[in-house]
């Protein structure tokens, strides 16, 4: 029997053992369960999962106290950092409990019989419903809001699909406690038993991938565990959407007006961003143009004072610890680079120390820029009258990223125009005059981009998010007894488009 545990990484030291290893028959069973039910799921009503995703969100402020000891002890995070993830984890139940009452998502639509310049139409009316079970792949760096209690598993359920979720390795004993919650709530409830499950195991989470049973995946990981679920879906005898976030640079674009306006402000900032969560965020800053003469100097030397008191920064897992060492010592050897260092960690657990890097754009290796977890970020510093000239060489040169940060003046309106259109080609979502760190959960939001930043056209984070686990269904001609009460005639209690115009909600 093969059990599984997390690790304190502040210490290095293994924790109490949480689970088995989930077995290839327990996968199979917990898929096929899912199946089974899905279709009881997402014929409740909306209202009725909707009282579901808030007595979850409920559920989850309550055992506060337990969620963030528990998640605390397996990740190195204070209490501060799990604190505010967890109330952004509430929120999102709640937020997509909202989403389906609004119920705008169902995209409801109908074109009565007609006659039409090519002949006569029947009846049609659109929703779009469930695609089915999914299976959910928990992410290392946020023990709540990107695992089993995430917004994954929010959206999914929203939408009506029974959620198997992959627990990460880094924090076992949360995603046990978080599945507990889950299930906890779903038993007192009208949902079908079934709804929820766990897997614990790379291998069950291989197997619960090819099950034929899931139809789609959510994956909040790197770019290289990303194309082995592919993979594995590529062998599939039924194709599934992999809806995958996988690896960004975040490029930050200082454009000289901003330096000389704020360049102090613009380097403290930086420090804050790349090493909150000790840098160990999809958004991450990990590459920055800062222009040469006077204001880039005070830029960076503002970086350098705020570096100073960047300490007690702990790594998640010994894999990324080990990378994070090695890529920062092969980066600390370059005569091409000059090192700017926090204080020296403390050497204990998985403890390391927060660095920048400082070169120019013209002496650049373009080999050692790439996404890197850990609090690190590189700096190139380019002639402040080639600006545009300097960006569209980034942009042209690196992947595409989740972000691309702009800092710029007033008086720069051409430029930032010509920023911008070189910014949106490459990026999901343009920050400008602030620092891609933080990512709000609201209708508008938009966590995705181009690849290899995330392989998809939906978002992960925000109401669209839910459009990853529905699918259109149109019915012909159909009697109103068959068809989902909001396509119904005389339903107003959501917008509709009829007939090509669109009506609002009359409630």
């Amino acid at each position: 029997m093969t059990m599984i545990a997390g690790t304190d990484p502040r210490t290095g030291d293994a924790l109490p053992p949480v689970a088995e290893i989930t077995s290839a028959d327990q996968v199979d069973a917990l898929a096929r369960a899912a199946d089974d039910v899905a279709a009881a799921f997402a014929s409740l009503s909306r209202g009725t999962r909707a009282e579901i995703l808030d007595a979850i969100a409920d559920e989850v402020e309550r055992r506060r106290s337990d969620l963030i000891e528990t998640a605390s002890r397996e990740t190195g995070f204070g209490e501060v950092k799990l604190g505010g993830e967890l109330t952004r984890t509430a929120f999102q139940f709640r937020f997509f409990a909202d989403v389906l009452r609004e119920g705008s998502y169902l995209e409801a639509t109908i074109d009565p019989a007609a006659e039409t310049p090519m002949g006569p139409r029947p009846d049609l009316r659109r929703i779009l419903t469930s695609i089915g079970a999914v299976a959910v792949f928990g992410a290392s760096n946020f023990p709540f809001a990107f695992s089993v209690l995430g917004g994954d598993t929010a959206s999914a359920l929203a939408a009506g699909s029974p959620v198997i979720v992959k627990a990460h390795g880094s924090h076992p004993a949360t995603s046990q406690l978080s599945y507990e919650i889950l299930k906890s709530v779903l038993d007192a409830s009208a949902a079908p038993e079934g709804v929820i499950g766990i897997v614990f195991g790379t291998q069950g989470g291989a197997r619960l991938v090819a099950h034929p049973a899931i139809k789609a995946v959510g994956f909040t990981g790197s770019l290289s565990g990303g194309k082995a679920l592919l993979e594995i879906i590529g062998g599939r005898e039924e194709p599934i959407p992999f809806y995958g976030e996988l690896s960004s640079l975040n490029p930050v674009i200082i454009t000289p007006g901003a330096a000389t306006e704020r360049g102090a402000d613009i380097g403290t900032g930086l420090v804050t961003s790349f090493t909150v969560g000790s840098g160990q965020l999809c958004t991450k800053p990990g590459f920055v143009l800062v222009p040469t003469g006077e204001a880039g100097d005070r830029l960076i030397e503002a970086a350098r004072d705020a570096l100073a008191a960047a300490q007690g920064h702990v790594l998640l897992n010994e894999r990324i610890f080990t990378t994070y060492t090695e890529e920062t010592a092969t980066l600390d050897g370059r005569a091409d680079l000059r090192a700017l260092k926090a204080p020296a960690d403390s050497g204990t657990g998985f403890a390391v120390t927060p660095m920048l890097f400082e070169t120019t754009l013209d002496e650049l290796d373009h080999t050692i820029v790439h996404e890197v977890f850990g609090p690190v970020a590189v700096i190139a510093r380019y002639n402040p009258e080639k600006t545009e000239e300097a960006a569209a060489q980034v942009f042209d040169t690196f992947p595409s990223s989740l972000t691309a940060t702009l800092h710029v003046s007033d008086g720069e309106s051409t430029l930032v125009s010509a920023l911008t259109t070189l910014a949106s080609a490459r990026a999901g979502r343009i920050v400008f005059d602030g620092f891609p760190t933080g990512v709000a959960v609201s209708w508008a939001q938009t966590h995705g981009g181009p690849w290899p930043s995330t392989n998809s056209l939906h978002t992960s984070v925000g109401a669209t998010a839910i459009r990853r686990f529905i699918r259109p269904i149109t019915y012909q001609n159909a009697p109103e007894a068959v068809l989902p009460e909001e396509l119904r005639d005389g339903y107003t209690a959501i917008p509709r488009r009829i007939d090509g115009e669109l009506r609002a909600a009359v409630r």
